[in-house]
């Protein structure tokens, strides 16, 4: 069933968002409406099959160490996963992890470029199972047709990374980026991407972006370690009130015997 605004029939079957032109002029509450239809609920097409636990994990891996680096950083950065995107007279498409600069970051269901007023700013697969030219090379062509400045292709079969990059604003064909000493650089989120082990990790300096079981780690080492100390710390506390109970006790005891002493002499005093 198709929906009309204002002139433009959206197909659920086949989402794609109106040109930039129509969505200027829909009324707010027209704009509403697409809204809420171009958030996707269905199977989407042209998009790889689900892909399993080890891609899930990836995505989500990698996204949650971008977020939590940047909130540290307390930059205003959207950090998203497998959100449907929209842009002006396209069909949508759901990288694996997205980038927007100066926006803010809060949950999402979809990414409408008219309703949100700009683009994507880095887009980044990871490939597990399926067709890899999808991420290797149509992804490039489009990608870079849509303008967005920076791609990046995690093959995890592989571990093979590669990067792509607008040479300036305008272009629409990419410019291979060429790793130094394994690494490349984003300009876009100011760190740099490479392989470690069978992971993709994301450096600044030479130090690696804690992912969340190295944060947990981290946290259950401090706490063992406030834990110990506690405990250190209840021990000499019982064994000084131990201490001081057996001082009390051994000063009580010798002002007995004092007491006892004086009336002793006191009593031979009288007996004189």
């Amino acid at each position: 069933m198709t929906l009309t605004f204002a002139g433009f029939e959206f197909d659920p079957a086949d989402p794609q968002a109106p040109p930039q032109e129509v969505w200027d002029r829909l009324s707010d509450h027209e704009r509403e409406r697409l809204r809420a239809v171009l958030v996707w609920e269905g199977p989407m097409p042209n998009a790889a099959p689900p892909e399993g636990d080890t891609h899930r994990d990836s995505v989500q891996r990698t996204r949650e160490m971008l977020r939590r680096h940047f909130r540290r950083l307390r930059r205003k950065i959207y950090i998203g996963n497998d959100l449907p995107i929209f842009y002006p007279g396209e069909r949508m498409f759901s990288p694996d992890v997205i980038a927007v600069t100066d926006v803010e970051d809060h949950d999402r269901d979809s990414w409408i470029v008219s309703a949100e007023g700009k683009g994507l700013d880095l887009a980044i697969e990871i490939h597990w199972r399926g067709d890899q030219a999808k991420d290797a090379e149509a992804n490039v062509k489009r990608y870079a047709h849509l303008g967005i400045p920076e791609y990046f292709a995690f093959d995890l079969k592989r571990m093979a990374l590669r990067g792509w990059r607008l040479p300036h604003s305008g272009a629409r064909v990419y410019q291979r980026l060429v790793p130094q000493s394994g690494r490349f650089e984003s300009s876009v989120l100011g760190v740099e991407l490479g392989v470690e082990g069978d992971r993709l990790e994301f450096y600044v300096g030479e130090a690696a972006l804690p992912d969340t079981e190295d944060v947990i780690s981290k946290l259950s080492a401090a706490l063992e370690r406030v834990e110990a100390r506690a405990v250190q710390e209840a021990q000499r506390a019982e064994q000084e009130a131990k201490r001081a109970e057996e001082e009390r006790r051994q000063r009580a005891i010798a002002e007995t015997k004092l007491a006892e002493v004086m009336a002793e002499l006191e009593r031979l005093k009288r007996g004189q």
